[in-house]
C-alpha cells in the first residue's frame, strides 16, 4: 500500500489549483520564442510594477540576508485605513490570508458558503480543513445574496464574497453588499475579498474596511498583486477585528512575506502616479476590448476588474487556437463555464493582437 494512501482522505480528494499557463511553458510546448508570446491569463498589471517599488527592491537587496520585519508595512497600512496595527495581518499574497481564515474557523463538521463562479481558492482552502463548501447558485454570473443566505447551514462558519468577482468581473454595489452582510448570522465570518477594488469607478467605491467597526465578523482582504503589479512578490493583507487578526497571526508562518516584497509594497502604496496610469490604461483597454468583441459578434460579462470574460462556442478549442498564435488567456472550464474565456486587459498592442488572434480562431 502506498504511503500516500495514509494521507487524510479529504486531502487526497482535492483537485489542485491550476494557474494560468506561464509564458515559458507555452514556449516549450509550441516552440514559440518567449518574446513572441503575450500573456493575458492571470490579471497581471501590463505596466509591470511601480517604479518606486522597483527602486525599493534594489535598496532592500542589501538586507536580504536578514529575516524580514513587517512593522513598517503594517504601520503604513494601519495609518492608511484608520485602524490599529493589531488589526492588520500580512499574507504571502491574499490567497495566504484566505487560507489563514479557513484554518482558524473551519474543520471537519463545519461548512463555508461561496457563490457559483466565484474564486476557486475558496473551495480549495475549505477542502484543506476537511470542511464542506456549499455553493450558492449565481445570478447573472455574480453573487446572489438570497441564495447565499439560504445556503447558510447551522454548521457554517465562513462566507466568501469576492467583490468584484473573479473570474466573471461582476460587482455587487456596496449598498446592497452592506444590506447582505447585515443579514448574515454574527457567528459566520464574512470574508470580503477586494483584490480588484482599485479598478472600480470612483463613484462605485466605498471604504469597506470602516465597516469592521460595525461587523465584528467581517474580514477584508486586499492584494498588491493586481494594480500594484507585485504578483511575483506575493504580498497581501487582511483587516479584521484585533481578536480575529490575533488568531490569524497564530497560524501564520512567521516570515510569510519576504524583505523584497515588504519593501516593494511599502513604496508602491504611495506611488499614486503609477496607480493612476494603471487605472487609466485599464479603462482604455476595457473600451478597446469591448468594442473589438462587439465587432466580432461576441457577448461578454460586464466587468468591474482588469479582465473581461467572453462567451465563445467552444472555450477549449478557441483557447488552443489562441495558444498556437502565442496568445495565452484563461479558459474557464474548471469553473463550470466551458464556453467562456477570461482575458486580462493588456496594453493597446496586446489587446489588438488578442482580438486579431481571436478573429482568426473563430474562423478557423
Amino acid at each position: 500500500m502506498s504511503i500516500a494512501s495514509h494521507a487524510l482522505p479529504y486531502i487526497r480528494s482535492i483537485s489542485p489549483y491550476v494557474p494560468g499557463k506561464p509564458i515559458t511553458q507555452l514556449s516549450r510546448e509550441m516552440g514559440i520564442p518567449p518574446e513572441k508570446i503575450i500573456k493575458l491569463a492571470s490579471n497581471e498589471n501590463p505596466l509591470g510594477m511601480s517604479p518606486l517599488a522597483r527602486r525599493a527592491i534594489e535598496a532592500a537587496l542589501a538586507g536580504a540576508e536578514r529575516y524580514p520585519d513587517q512593522f513598517e508595512l503594517i504601520t503604513a497600512l494601519a495609518e492608511r485605513h484608520g485602524v490599529a496595527a493589531e488589526q492588520i495581518v500580512l499574507g504571502n499574497g491574499s490567497n495566504d490570508l484566505l487560507d489563514l481564515v479557513a484554518r482558524v474557523f473551519l474543520s471537519a463538521g463545519r461548512s463555508s458558503v461561496a457563490a457559483e463562479y466565484a474564486f476557486a481558492i475558496y473551495e480549495l482552502v475549505t477542502d484543506i480543513t476537511g470542511a464542506e463548501t456549499i455553493i450558492a447558485p449565481a445570478r447573472h454570473y455574480g453573487h446572489d445574496p438570497a441564495t447565499m443566505l439560504a445556503a447558510i447551514r447551522p454548521d457554517a462558519r465562513v462566507l466568501w464574497i469576492a467583490n468584484p468577482n473573479n473570474p466573471t468581473g461582476t460587482f455587487l454595489p456596496y449598498a446592497d453588499l452592506r444590506t447582505f452582510i447585515e443579514r448574515i448570522p454574527p457567528h459566520v465570518v464574512v470574508v470580503l475579498d477586494e483584490a480588484y477594488s482599485e479598478y472600480l469607478l470612483p463613484t462605485e467605491r466605498v471604504e469597506s474596511i470602516a465597516w469592521i467597526r460595525d461587523f465584528p465578523n467581517l474580514v477584508v482582504t486586499r492584494t498588491f498583486s493586481k494594480i500594484y503589479g507585485l504578483a511575483g512578490l506575493r504580498v497581501g493583507y487582511a483587516v479584521a477585528q484585533a481578536e480575529v487578526a490575533d488568531l490569524m497571526n497564530r497560524v501564520r508562518q512567521p516570515f510569510n512575506v519576504g524583505n523584497l516584497g515588504l519593501a516593494a509594497a511599502l513604496a508602491a502604496l504611495d506611488d499614486h502616479l503609477f496607480l493612476a496610469e494603471s487605472y487609466t490604461l485599464n479603462r482604455q483597454g476595457m473600451e478597446q476590448l469591448i468594442s473589438g468583441l462587439k465587432q466580432l459578434g461576441l457577448e461578454h460579462i460586464p466587468s468591474h476588474g482588469n479582465f473581461i470574460t467572453v462567451a465563445v462556442a467552444d472555450g477549449a478549442a478557441i483557447n488552443h487556437s489562441l495558444l498556437k498564435e502565442g496568445v495565452i488567456v484563461r479558459p474557464l472550464g474548471g469553473y463550470g463555464m466551458p464556453n467562456h474565456l477570461r482575458v486580462t486587459i493588456g496594453r493597446e498592442t496586446e489587446n489588438r493582437r488578442f482580438l486579431a488572434a481571436l478573429e482568426k480562431a473563430l474562423h478557423a
